[in-house]
């Protein structure tokens, strides 16, 4: 009867720090999935600050008004005069 108790506390105990050895894995694992959840949010957050830069550069490039002065300076563009416009009714 002594044998079987020793074995079985032996057991036990083997258990046990088994136990506490996957808790202390777990709670590592934990840290390290926190660390890159923060490294990715991060991330996230600085690229989507840069999608709004532009996205602002974007609506300057395109304003009527931008592509107008590109027409007339680069492209040498006049609107032109009223006589030569027809308008066409459907």
């Amino acid at each position: 009867m002594k044998v079987i108790g020793i074995l079985a506390v032996g057991v036990l105990l083997l258990a046990v720090v088994a136990s506490g050895i996957a808790v202390v894995w777990a709670r590592h694992q934990d840290r390290v999935a926190f660390v890159e959840l923060s490294k990715l949010q991060n991330r996230r957050d600085a690229l989507n600050v840069e999608f709004g830069r532009l996205e602002l550069e974007q609506a300057t490039w395109a304003s009527p008004s931008r592509i107008e002065e590109v027409a007339r300076g680069q492209l040498e563009m006049i609107s032109p005069p009223a006589s030569s416009v027809e308008m066409i009714h459907e």
